[in-house]
C-alpha cells in the first residue's frame, strides 16, 4: 500500500471513521496513482476497494497494482459499497458532501440501513494534495513549460483579422503536439472589450488593429494542470491600457514578493489589492487573487481576503491579480509560484516573461 493511502487511514483514525467514500475523480486518482474515471473508491483501516465498470477493469486491475482489492460495477455501484461497508462492519462512514449529490447520498444511505452513519469529511484528501512532491511538481513543470512554448507561439500567430476561436483552435492544435493530454480547461481567447469580461467565452469576434488580446491557457501533462495568463497588444498601446498594465505587473510583483512559509493567504492577497486600490481602481478588482493549482485547476490554497490558512512549503498556486474596465478592456496577468522555505519560486520564469 502506498504512503498516501497510509496518511489517509491515518486521518481516519484522528476523524474517528471506520472508512471513507471516495467519489472526486481527483482525490480518487492522487491515492491510486493514475487517473481514475467514472469510478468509487472505499478507503478502510482494514481493506480498500476500487470499484469500477467493465470500460475501465483491465485497466485498474492492471494499475492499481496492490493498493486495493477490485470490484466490478454491474447494476447499484451504491448497493455495492453498502455491502462493502457492512462486510466491514463500518459504522462511521465518512462522505465528500461537497461532489455527492443528495440523490447518490439518498440511495447509499437507504442501501445502508440504521447500522451505520455517513458522517461528512470534505477534506481528508484534499489538505494532503496541498503540499506537492517531487513526482507531481515534475508533471507541473513540464505542464508549465508547454504552456509557456503556446504563449510565444501565439504571439506570432495573433493578428487582424482573426477570431478568437481561430486562435483557440491553433492553441489546442500546439499543446497536443508539445505532448500536453489536452487542455486543462477551456482556452480563454478575449479580444478588445471582450477582456473586460473575466471568464469570456471565446467567440468569432474578429480581433482588431491597436487592441488587447488576454490569453488565458492551461494545459495537462499526465493529470497536473498548469493556468498562466498574457495579454498582447496589436499595435500602438494606448495611455490608459498602459497605466493598468504596469498596475497590475507591479500589484503581481508585491504579492509574489510576500509569499513566504506561515504567512496567511489574507495577507498575500492584501500585497496586491491594497496597491491597486491605492492606485483607484480596487472596484475593477473583484475575483480573489490565486488557487491552488494541481490535479485539479483551482484547488486550496485560495488566495482571498477570506482565506486565512497558513501557507506552506510545498504549495503551488497562481498569482493573478487583474484590472477590468467595462466596455474598455482587461488586463489580467497570471503566473504559478511556488512556496520554498526561502520565499517562493515563480515556476512560470520572469515575471509577465
Amino acid at each position: 500500500m502506498n504512503l498516501r493511502l497510509k496518511n489517509i487511514r491515518k486521518r481516519l483514525e484522528e476523524r474517528d471513521l471506520d472508512c471513507l467514500i471516495l467519489t472526486n475523480p481527483a482525490n480518487i486518482s492522487y491515492l491510486v496513482g493514475f487517473n481514475s474515471r467514472d469510478s468509487y473508491f472505499l478507503v478502510s483501516k482494514k481493506k480498500n476497494i476500487y470499484f469500477t465498470d467493465f470500460r475501465y477493469l483491465e485497466e485498474a486491475r492492471h494499475r492499481l497494482k496492490g493498493n486495493a482489492a477490485l470490484s466490478k460495477i454491474d447494476g447499484s455501484v451504491f448497493e455495492l459499497l453498502a455491502e462493502a461497508c457492512s462486510a466491514l462492519k463500518a459504522r462511521r462512514i465518512g462522505f465528500e458532501e461537497n461532489v455527492l449529490s443528495f440523490a447518490q447520498y439518498k440511495k447509499i444511505r437507504k442501501a445502508l440501513g440504521k447500522k451505520a452513519r455517513l458522517v461528512p469529511a470534505v477534506g481528508i484528501v484534499e489538505d494532503l494534495r496541498r503540499i506537492k512532491d517531487k513526482q507531481e511538481l515534475q508533471d507541473m513543470r513540464k505542464a508549465i513549460r508547454i504552456t509557456i512554448r503556446a504563449l510565444k507561439f501565439i504571439k506570432a500567430f495573433i493578428k487582424p483579422g482573426r477570431t478568437e476561436l481561430e486562435i483557440v483552435a491553433e492553441l489546442e492544435r500546439f499543446i497536443r503536439r508539445q505532448g500536453a493530454t489536452g487542455a486543462a480547461f477551456d482556452i480563454i481567447v478575449a479580444s478588445g472589450l471582450n477582456s473586460s469580461y473575466p471568464h469570456h467565452a471565446s467567440g468569432g469576434r474578429k480581433i482588431r488593429k491597436n487592441e488587447p488580446v488576454l490569453v488565458d491557457i492551461g494545459v495537462d501533462n499526465n493529470g497536473y494542470k498548469s493556468d498562466l495568463t498574457r495579454v498582447f497588444f496589436l499595435g500602438k498601446i494606448n495611455v490608459l491600457a498602459q497605466k493598468i498594465s504596469e498596475i497590475v505587473l507591479e500589484a503581481q510583483k508585491r504579492a509574489i514578493y510576500s509569499i513566504k512559509a506561515g504567512i496567511r493567504a489574507s495577507e498575500v492577497d492584501a500585497a496586491s489589492r491594497k496597491y491597486i486600490a491605492s492606485a483607484g481602481f480596487g472596484k475593477f478588482f473583484g475575483h480573489s487573487l490565486g488557487h491552488g493549482v494541481g490535479l485539479e485547476v483551482h484547488e486550496k490554497p485560495r488566495l482571498s481576503s477570506k482565506d486565512n490558512s497558513v501557507l506552506m512549503p510545498g504549495e503551488v498556486f497562481t498569482i493573478e491579480p487583474a484590472i477590468y474596465l467595462p466596455a474598455k478592456f482587461g488586463i489580467r496577468i497570471e503566473d504559478m509560484v511556488l512556496v520554498t522555505n526561502k520565499g517562493c519560486e515563480v515556476l512560470s520564469g520572469a515575471i509577465n516573461q
